[in-house]
């Protein structure tokens, strides 16, 4: 596994076309960057919940804006990398290397595209749907591996589908990304069969495009478990970006809500820097800080400055540990071998996150909302779609759209279908739907 082999241009779907052209465009990653931008699920994103519900009088992340700001995030540290290979004097032959910034943050645009609405318990409700199913098909016609993709559904795998699955009516390949933009969204290349928790790659129904891909770009598989495969490099660049936007901008939609005061804040973010040897930034940041007088806007340059920060520990730790990843030894996040001082601010803001954000009332009120409505819709339509020629099922399968249509003959593929229409959904269309399927607040009833 070498830089020259796992940077490709070739797309998904259409590898007859990259084999007759072997002329490179240097572009050819931006242009995934914007077929991911300008589609309708990229577009959805904006009406699902990151953590906090949708905006009221004031505006927090949802999906979109937190996949926007983990792309630019993403950009920096593939372009930051490129740059210290240059001035290390790296020998690349493939040309491509140069467009290492242009993948990652395609890639990191993509990265949630797979996500359920109602924010993270979107995923958890799914599969405990299925694991507390009745339904005597859902477990006899499948195997253990398609079973598995349900109640371990993972928002990972669901994206590399939504990018990679022919949909009814939609062109070979999918979104027709390349090889390397997919490969670079996988953080678990393995199967659900091969973890017990709700972290693996891909579902059964995408598992030889994954391994098609891993074999076209040379990945290894692990000599310890042969149908795990090693990690492509720059995926580690992907999780750095979406892992230093995570914290820090939940941190500042609290302070924004008022869950966190200004002085909690600042000083959870002012611990990133060491008072002994990052003296002359701090007073630079204090000279800053003191020309601003909007708490929110002081907030936001410290949140910069951290990021800053933690883009260049990461690209530090990226490039001084190539050897290990390209071998699979180095298994943790890039996050995780920061320095000290970086560490231990996050522990801080992890540990603050855990027990006034993520147990907020209106956080643990909009999981209760979602639990119940993707519950809902899943039960409805995965009846409907088993048994459609009783009751009301036709009319319920009606509602599908042609896209998740299709002759589906397997257990597998109807169910899936279903899956793939509900994770699909804004958080507002989800709502709508369980109150006409409820008979709540009908217009003239």
């Amino acid at each position: 596994m070498n830089w020259n082999q796992i940077i490709s241009t070739t797309r998904l779907g259409q590898e007859e076309l990259a084999t007759k052209d072997n002329k490179h465009s240097r572009t050819q990653f931006q242009r995934d960057y914007d077929r991911i931008i300008f589609s309708s699920p990229f577009r959805r994103m904006q009406n699902k919940t990151q953590v906090f519900p949708l905006p009221g009088s004031v505006f927090v992340h949802n999906r979109l804006t937190h996949s926007l700001e983990v792309a630019s995030v993403g950009r920096s540290l593939g372009s930051m990398f490129v740059e210290k290979a240059e001035s290390e004097n790296m020998e690349i032959e493939n040309p491509l290397f140069q467009e290492i910034g242009s993948v990652v943050s395609a890639a990191c645009l993509a990265h949630d595209m797979g996500n359920p609405p109602f924010g993270h318990s979107g995923e958890d409700a799914i599969a405990q749907f299925f694991k507390k199913s009745n339904e005597p098909r859902l477990r006899n016609d499948l195997t253990e591996a398609q079973w598995k993709d349900f109640t371990q559904f993972d928002g990972n795998a669901n994206a590399f589908r939504l990018l990679s699955h022919r949909f009814n009516g939609r062109r070979d390949g999918g979104f027709a990304l390349t090889y390397t933009t997919l490969a670079s969204i996988v953080k678990y290349p393995f199967e659900s069969m091969l973890t017990q928790k709700p972290k693996f790659g891909f579902f059964q129904s995408e598992k030889a495009i994954y391994e098609r891909i891993a074999h076209e770009l040379g990945l290894l598989q692990l000599s310890e478990n042969p149908n795990k495969f090693i990690r492509h490099p720059l995926v580690f660049l992907v999780e750095a970006a979406d892992d230093i936007c995570y914290q820090l901008m939940d941190l500042e939609d609290a302070h924004k809500l008022k869950i966190h005061s200004f002085d909690q804040t600042r000083s959870l973010l002012e611990k990133f820097f060491d008072p002994q040897t990052e003296a002359k930034q701090i007073h630079r940041m204090n000279e800053t800080l003191n020309l601003v007088s909007d708490p929110n806007e002081q907030i936001a340059y410290l949140r910069a400055s951290v990021i800053g920060k933690l883009v260049k520990q990461c690209v530090t730790i990226f490039w001084e540990n190539q050897q290990d990843i390209f071998a699979g030894s180095f298994q943790k996040a890039l996050i995780d071998h920061v320095p000290s001082t970086s560490q231990a601010a996050i522990k801080e803001i992890k540990k603050v996150s855990i027990r006034d954000i993520y147990n907020d009332r209106s956080v643990v009120e909009i999981e209760i909302s979602g639990y119940q409505i993707i519950g809902t819709l899943l039960e409805v339509f995965t009846e409907a779609i088993l048994n459609p020629n009783e009751g009301f099922s036709q009319k319920l399968l009606g509602l599908i759209p042609d896209q998740y249509r299709g002759n589906h003959e397997s257990t597998y593929e109807k169910v899936q279908s279903v899956v793939d229409f509900v994770s699909g959904m804004t958080d507002l269309y989800a709502l709508d739907l369980y109150r006409k399927i409820k008979g709540i607040n009908i217009p003239g009833i």
